[in-house]
C-alpha cells in the first residue's frame, strides 16, 4: 500500500465493522511495525476495491486428537506420501491471510476468490522459505466461513466453533 492508499481508507467499507475499523485505524501501524504486509486492489480510477493482509504463520497441532483429525482431513486433499511426511511434524510453516475485505459495492463478483487464488499461486511457487499452508482466522459468521470453505479451506479445530473467529487452513500443492 502507498501513502495515498492510506489517505483514502476512510472511504472503504466491506460491511464488517471490525474489518473496516482495522483497515481505517490499525493497518498502517501494523505495517510500520513489520507485523504484516498490507495490499489493496484498486479500480482504474483509484477507488479501493479490496484490501488484504499477509503475515508469516505456523499451523500448530497441539493434541493427539487434533493431529489425528488433521491427518485424516489431509488424506482428502493430498497424496499418501505427503500425509506420511506431515505426520512427522508438529508445526507447519504457513502464510496467513490476516484480513480480507472486499468493498460492499464489489462483493459477490469473485474478487475475494481471485485474491485467494493469487496468494495460493504465489506461495505455491515461493522458493525463498518453506510454506505448506495458507491459514485464515475467519470471522465466525456463516457467510464468511462458507466463503472460505468454497475456496478449499477446512476448519483446523472444532474448539473455536463458538468463538468470534474460526481458524481455517488450506494446503498448498
Amino acid at each position: 500500500m502507498t501513502d495515498s492508499d492510506y489517505d483514502i481508507l476512510s472511504e472503504f467499507s466491506c460491511g464488517e465493522d471490525e474489518l473496516d475499523d482495522f483497515f481505517r485505524h490499525e493497518v498502517k501501524e501494523c505495517v510500520d511495525r513489520h507485523y504484516l504486509s498490507a495490499y489493496c486492489v484498486t479500480h482504474t480510477g483509484g477507488e479501493i476495491i479490496a484490501l488484504f493482509t499477509l503475515m508469516n504463520d505456523a499451523l500448530m497441532i497441539t493434541s493427539h486428537t487434533e493431529k489425528s483429525d488433521f491427518i485424516s482431513d489431509l488424506r482428502l486433499y493430498t497424496d499418501t506420501n505427503a500425509v506420511d511426511f506431515f505426520k512427522l511434524q508438529s508445526s507447519y510453516p504457513a502464510i496467513n491471510i490476516g484480513h480480507l475485505g472486499t468493498s460492499s459495492k464489489y462483493q459477490n463478483m469473485g474478487i475475494g476468490t481471485t485474491i485467494i487464488d493469487l496468494v495460493i499461486e504465489t506461495f505455491s511457487n515461493y522458493k525463498q522459505a518453506g510454506c505448506q499452508f495458507v491459514t485464515v482466522d475467519s470471522i465466525n459468521k456463516p457467510r464468511t466461513t462458507a466463503f472460505y470453505c468454497r475456496n478449499g479451506f477446512s476448519f483446523q479445530t472444532s474448539k473455536d466453533a463458538y468463538s468470534p473467529t474460526r481458524r481455517m487452513y488450506r494446503i498448498l500443492n
